[in-house]
C-alpha cells in the first residue's frame, strides 16, 4: 500500500498545545454537518436511512406547500413544486445515494457535498431564472439534511478516540460544547488570536490553529492528525517519525509545566521587592480548580456572558446566577472576584435580546449600551449579584462604557433593583465595588474624568485596540494592522495608569495582553500592578518578574514610549527577554 505523503500547514496558532486525534470535519455552511467514514457493511442502511429522509421531507414539504395554499394563495405555493420536483427526481437524489456508496461517507455529508456542487453550478448559469434555482438547490439540502438529523444522526461520541474538529467556523457555543466531549483540538478556517472562540479553547486547555482556508475539503478522516498551537501547523498523514517528535514535544510541555507549577506558593514580587498582583480571567466553571493550581491572586475578570452562552437559548435563572458568582468567590476567597455584567450584542450572539438585525453590531447596541437599552432582562443578574455579594467579595464591572452619562444612568438602575430586594426583606445589602471596562477610545481618553465616578478600572486591550486601530480583530485581511504594541495603545495605556493613581483607584489590565509573556516587563513598567490572565500562564508570568527590578521594567517602558512603530517596539522586548538575569527574589 503507498504512504500517502505527509503534509505540513501553516496557519496561526492562537491556543498553544500539541494534540494528537483523529480529524473530524464539520461545516456550518448550512447547518451542522460532521463526514463521517462509514465501514462497507453500513452502506445500505445509511442509503436506506437517506431515503427515509427524503419521504420525511417530501411529506413535510407538501404539508407546507398546503399551508402556503391555505395562507397566500395557490401562486406562493407553486414555489414549492419546485422543491417536490427535486425530492423526487433521480438525478439529485440518485447522485447522494451514489455518493454514500462510493465514497463510504454519512447521508448528512454526502446531501451537503453534491446541493452545494449543484448550487454553485447554477448559479454560474447566465439565464436569470436557471440561476435562481440554486436557491432552490440550497433550500431542499438544508431541509434534508435538517431531517436526517431528526431521524438518527451521529454523534462525536460514536468516535473511539481523541478527535481534532477541523471546521469552516465555530461559535463559542459550539466551542464550549464540542470542548467538553474528546476533543483535543481545533482546526478552523477562519478566527484570530483574540475571537471568543479562540478564548474558549485557551479556557479549556484545547491547542487551536486558524486561518487555515480550505481545510475542511483536505482533511481525512483515516489517518491522523497533529495540531501545534504553539507553532500555527497541521500535519497531516504524520509519520511515524513526526508522531514520535510531537508526543516527545508534549512530554517536555508537561514536564515544564510540572515545574512552574513550583511557584505557586511565591508572591509575584520584583527582585527590589514590588509586588505584582496575578489574576485570572474565567469563562466557564471548569477553570475553578485551575485557580488554586496556578496560585491566582483572585478573579480579575469573569465573563458573565458565557453563563448565557451555556444556557443558551434559555436564560439563566436568578438561583443560578447566585449559585455561580458565590462559587467563584468562595473559590478565591479573600482575594476579590471581578464579575462582569453581561457583554453581550456585537458578534456575542444575543439577536434574542437585541431583537434587531444590526449593520455593523460591533458598534451597536452591546455591552452596557445594551444594558441600559433592555434593563428588563439585566435585572435577573443584577439582583443575583447583589444577592451573592452580601457575604462575598465580589466587584462589578461594567462593559464598553464610553461616557459618565452611562455609569450614572447603570447608578439609577442599580439602586433600583437594590431597592427593590430590600422591599423583599434583603437588608443585609453590602456597598458594592462598581468599575469601568476602559476599552473604547473616548474612555481612555477621559479616563481623569470616569475615575471620579467609579471605584476601579480593568483595561480590556482586545477591543481597546480594534477600535482605537480601526482594526476588526476578526477580520483576516487586516490581521497585521491589529498592534498591541502601536504607539497609540501604548501612550493610552500611560494616560488610564497616570488617571487612576491620581484618582487613587484600583487598577487592573484583563485583555488579552496580559497573558502574553513577551508584553508583561512593558505592562509593569507602565504603572500596571495588577493584571489578570489565562490562569495557566500565571506561573510563566510570575517567574519573569521575579527575575526582573522594577527599576529595569520603568526604564523599558520609557524607552519603549519613544519608539515609532509597534515593530520596533517589539524588536526591542524580544531583545530585553534575551537579556541574561540574575538570581531571583526570594
Amino acid at each position: 500500500m503507498n504512504q500517502i505523503a505527509m503534509q505540513t500547514l501553516v496557519g496561526k496558532g492562537v491556543s498553544g498545545g500539541v494534540a494528537i486525534g483523529r480529524a473530524v470535519s464539520i461545516t456550518n455552511r448550512i447547518a451542522e454537518v460532521y463526514r463521517f467514514p462509514l465501514e462497507p457493511h453500513a452502506v445500505d442502511a445509511e442509503i436506506e436511512r437517506f431515503e427515509e429522509a427524503v419521504r420525511l421531507t417530501e411529506q413535510e414539504t407538501q404539508r407546507i406547500q398546503a399551508k402556503a395554499d391555505g395562507d397566500l394563495g395557490e401562486e406562493m405555493a407553486a414555489i414549492f413544486d419546485a422543491h417536490l420536483l427535486m425530492l423526487r427526481d433521480d438525478s439529485f437524489t440518485g447522485r447522494i445515494s451514489k455518493e454514500i456508496r462510493h465514497e463510504h461517507i454519512n447521508a448528512e455529508w454526502a446531501v451537503y457535498k453534491v446541493a452545494g456542487a449543484l448550487e454553485e453550478r447554477f448559479r454560474e448559469i447566465e439565464d436569470e431564472y436557471l440561476k435562481e434555482r440554486s436557491q432552490d438547490i440550497r433550500d431542499v439540502g438544508r431541509h434534508l439534511i435538517k431531517t436526517l438529523h431528526g431521524v438518527s444522526h451521529h454523534e462525536l461520541s460514536e468516535i473511539e478516540g481523541d478527535v481534532v474538529v477541523v471546521a469552516d467556523d465555530l461559535t463559542p457555543a459550539d466551542a464550549v460544547r464540542l470542548g467538553r466531549e474528546q476533543v483535543v483540538a481545533f482546526v478552523i478556517e477562519t478566527g484570530s488570536r483574540t475571537s471568543h472562540t479562540t478564548i474558549i479553547a485557551r479556557s479549556l486547555n484545547i491547542p487551536l490553529v486558524a486561518g487555515l482556508r480550505g481545510i475542511t475539503e483536505r482533511i481525512t478522516d483515516r489517518d491522523p492528525l497533529v495540531v501545534d498551537g504553539d507553532e500555527g501547523t497541521v500535519v497531516l498523514h504524520p509519520t511515524a517519525a513526526a508522531l514520535t517528535h510531537y508526543r516527545e514535544r508534549r512530554a517536555e510541555a508537561e514536564r515544564r509545566d510540572r515545574e512552574l507549577l513550583g511557584t505557586r506558593d511565591l508572591k509575584a514580587v520584583t527582585r527590589d521587592g514590588h509586588a505584582i498582583q496575578l489574576m485570572a480571567n474565567i469563562d466557564l466553571p471548569e477553570e475553578l480548580d485551575d485557580l488554586t493550581q496556578y496560585g491566582a491572586d483572585g478573579v480579575g475578570l469573569y465573563r458573565s456572558e458565557f453563563l448565557y452562552i451555556e444556557k443558551s437559548p434559555e436564560m439563566p435563572t436568578e438561583e443560578e446566577h447566585v449559585a455561580t458568582y458565590e462559587r467563584i468567590a468562595r473559590t478565591v476567597a479573600p482575594h476579590p472576584a471581578i464579575i462582569r455584567t453581561y457583554d453581550l450584542g456585537g458578534r456575542k450572539l444575543a439577536r434574542e435580546m437585541t431583537q434587531i438585525d444590526e449593520e455593523n453590531p460591533v458598534l451597536g447596541l452591546r455591552g452596557l449600551r445594551l444594558t441600559l437599552g433592555r434593563p428588563e432582562i439585566f435585572r435577573t443578574q443584577l439582583r443575583a449579584l447583589f444577592r451573592a455579594a452580601r457575604e462575598a467579595n465580589l466587584w462589578v464591572l461594567l462593559p464598553m462604557v464610553s461616557s459618565v452619562q452611562e455609569i450614572r444612568r447603570f447608578r439609577e438602575y442599580a439602586n433600583e433593583v437594590r431597592s427593590e430586594l430590600a422591599a423583599e426583606g434583603l437588608c443585609d445589602l453590602q456597598p458594592y465595588k462598581l468599575g469601568a471596562m476602559i476599552e473604547v477610545p473616548s474612555a481612555a481618553l477621559t479616563a481623569d474624568i470616569l475615575a471620579r465616578e467609579v471605584d476601579f478600572f480593568a483595561i480590556g486591550t482586545n477591543d481597546l485596540i480594534q477600535y482605537s486601530l480601526a482594526v476588526d480583530r476578526n477580520n483576516e485581511h487586516v490581521a497585521d494592522l491589529y498592534q498591541p504594541l502601536h504607539p497609540a495603545i501604548l501612550r493610552m495605556l500611560r494616560m488610564v495608569v497616570e488617571a487612576a493613581q491620581k484618582a487613587d483607584i484600583e487598577l487592573s489590565l484583563c485583555g488579552e495582553m496580559a497573558s502574553d509573556q513577551r508584553y508583561a516587563p512593558l505592562l509593569v513598567g507602565l504603572g500596571l500592578r495588577r493584571l489578570s490572565m489565562s490562569s495557566r500562564v500565571i506561573p510563566t508570568i510570575k517567574t519573569l518578574i521575579r527575575e526582573r527590578r522594577l527599576d529595569e521594567l520603568e526604564a523599558l517602558a520609557e524607552e519603549c514610549l519613544e519608539l515609532p512603530s509597534g515593530t520596533e517596539v517589539e524588536a526591542r522586548l524580544e531583545s530585553f527577554l534575551a537579556e541574561p538575569v540574575v538570581a531571583t527574589a526570594d
